[in-house]
């Protein structure tokens, strides 16, 4: 499917950070997108020679990276964004497609900085991209139509799992995903800092701790039951698990732990109206 999307596209990577160099794995990895035909543009020169080690060509300025492309992916941090479009403006063309990784900023406002009638996908993606477990969600700006979406699935989908959601509902995609690994990471220091005061081995526990969180997620992902009914089928009545989560709800985790996500939201609204 990515393949066949993507055949004869040219990709533009503003920006050779490592979700840029994520993208540029997954699509060469794939073969959807060959990398010879891939140009990534980065100011810092370790980073050019990053994205150059997987055989990308690589420049130093943006409008060089852009004028090489049909596809401009904007991989740069947000803040930089107003910047980074104010010098790409004059070499966007009605032909490309604008892909904007930058968290928070909406497609409108990268619409408004670019030539009409640019055509704008906004993706939230996550840290485990790197190694090719990514979540992506996508949003499509107000020109852009569904063969736009379906090649920004493409590109995302060949790093992991990528989906189609509305503008609105990025917020919350932002707080649940793009910040959820470091709720993972978070169980897994408080895990590994148990299994420390109980007596194993740092390196042991973090080796275990690893494994189960990646297997806990291999399973959930498997099968269509809820996570509570996983979870029921490991707590057995009197036994240890039964006795964590007393512990657990005696504390109120569950409620802490939904208002956190949320305040994740409400940070992204804020961020993203400049608050």
């Amino acid at each position: 499917m990515a393949a066949s999307v993507l055949e004869g596209r040219r990709l533009g990577l503003i920006g050779a950070g490592r979700m840029a160099e994520a993208l540029a794995r997954g699509v060469t990895a794939s073969g959807a997108v060959p990398p010879e035909r891939i140009t990534a543009s980065d100011p810092d020169e370790s980073r050019r020679r990053a994205l150059a080690a997987l055989g990308v060509r690589v420049v130093a300025e943006n409008a060089a990276a852009a004028g090489a492309s049909d596809i401009v992916v904007l991989a740069v941090k947000p803040q930089a964004l107003p910047g980074v479009l104010d010098g790409l403006a004059g070499s966007i063309r009605p032909e490309h497609l604008v892909v904007s990784i930058a968290a928070g900023v909406p497609t409108a406002f990268i619409e408004s900085r670019l030539p009409p009638p640019a055509r704008v996908v906004r993706v939230m993606p996550n840290a485990p991209m790197q190694v090719g477990r990514g979540a992506a969600a996508l949003a499509r700006g107000a020109r852009a139509g569904a063969d736009d979406i379906a090649v920004a699935l493409a590109l995302f989908s060949t790093s992991g799992v990528a989906c189609e959601v509305a503008e609105s509902d990025l917020d919350a995609v932002t707080a649940l995903s793009g910040s959820g690994p470091a709720y993972a990471f978070f169980l897994a220091e408080c895990m590994i800092e148990a299994g420390v005061a109980e007596g194993l081995d740092g390196g042991l526990a973090r080796a275990l701790v690893a494994a189960t969180i990646e297997g806990a997620g291999a399973l959930l992902g498997a099968n269509d039951e809820a996570p509570a009914e996983l979870r029921r089928r490991v707590t057995s009545p009197g036994g240890t698990t039964q006795a964590a989560f007393e512990r657990i709800d005696d504390a109120g985790v569950r409620a802490h732990l939904v208002a956190a996500v949320r305040r994740a939201a409400e940070r992204s609204r804020e961020l993203a109206s400049g608050a």
